[in-house]
């Protein structure tokens, strides 16, 4: 493993556009349980998974009922603001302040990237601490609406106060677009970077999962000697892809990541910061 850090650590100094992918992986390091895992939410109780995909239907057919579901029971999670980000959390925004990581693209919804002094975040899947507007999307901080009391004064869903469209909490449900900004700067960012690390999602989920195999499509021209001694231009992967994930994913075996680096986030992480300092001395 150290010699495979030490070469993303290098991978990562000569690089121009650096940017990260994170899924659960990075959120349970911090205790936050994930769905489909061993002791994930759904697998101790399918009938949770079961509403959740019926959950946007819902807020389509009646915000108000949504709204009224919503702020009367617990959290999936429980309470996220007693969660802490992690050493691997703090990693990347270690290597944001270094100038090297220019944005993290993630599909947690903790705001865990935030806290850890990340700024350039593109929250995919939205985040729990915010609101979204359905029509322009606009996002509020839960802060800025007192939900519990439009709810007993009956003035149920809150409404935008830049457009006056239906507001409804900023995480995407299951059969929910992804709202159109964040999947535009998404896609921007992964067709600007030279660079991507993978660090701790299962790459099965779409429209996210698409993003590292768009990463693969892309091509650069490049120069090459030949055993001859003449110099023809080939077309070479843009992007190199490197995998932080406990265990191999679909992306291994089909040749989107160069090398994967198996463990946990919040050590490999840490150590490839510490590996960049090193060799920038």
């Amino acid at each position: 493993m150290e010699e495979l850090v030490e070469r993303a650590a290098r991978d990562l100094i000569n690089s121009n556009y650096a940017i990260a992918l994170t899924g659960a992986g990075m959120s349970t390091e911090s205790g936050i349980p994930d769905f489909r895992g061993p002791s994930g939410i759904w697998t101790k109780d399918p009938e949770a998974e079961r509403r959740a995909y019926q959950t946007y239907h819902r807020f389509l057919a009646n915000p108000k009922e949504y709204w009224e579901e919503k702020l009367s029971g617990p959290s999936l999670f429980g309470d996220l603001t007693k969660v802490e980000p992690n050493p691997g959390h703090h990693a990347l925004a270690e290597l944001e302040e270094m100038g090297i990581l220019k944005c993290v693209i993630t599909q947690n919804i903790d705001n865990l990237h935030q806290r850890a002094g990340t700024e350039n975040v593109l929250d995919y899947h939205g985040n729990a601490f915010k609101l979204r507007c359905v029509d322009c999307n606009a996002r509020f901080d839960l802060e800025e609406y007192d939900l519990q009391g439009l709810r007993e004064e009956g003035r149920l869903p809150p409404h935008c106060r830049k457009c006056g469209g239906v507001i409804k909490g900023d995480v995407v449900h299951f059969r929910e677009p992804i709202p159109s900004d964040i999947a535009h700067q998404s896609l921007e960012e992964v067709w600007r970077c030279d660079l991507m690390l993978i660090c701790g999602t299962s790459a099965v989920v779409y429209p996210f999962a698409e993003l590292p195999r768009v990463a693969r499509q892309r091509k650069i021209e490049a120069e090459r000697k030949t055993e001859a001694g003449i110099y023809a231009v080939e077309r070479v992967p843009a992007v190199t892809i490197i995998e932080l994930n406990a265990e191999p994913t679909p992306l291994m075996a089909e040749g989107i990541s160069d090398y994967l680096i198996q463990g946990k986030t919040g050590e490999i992480l840490p150590g490839m910061v510490e590996e960049v300092k090193r060799l920038r001395r």
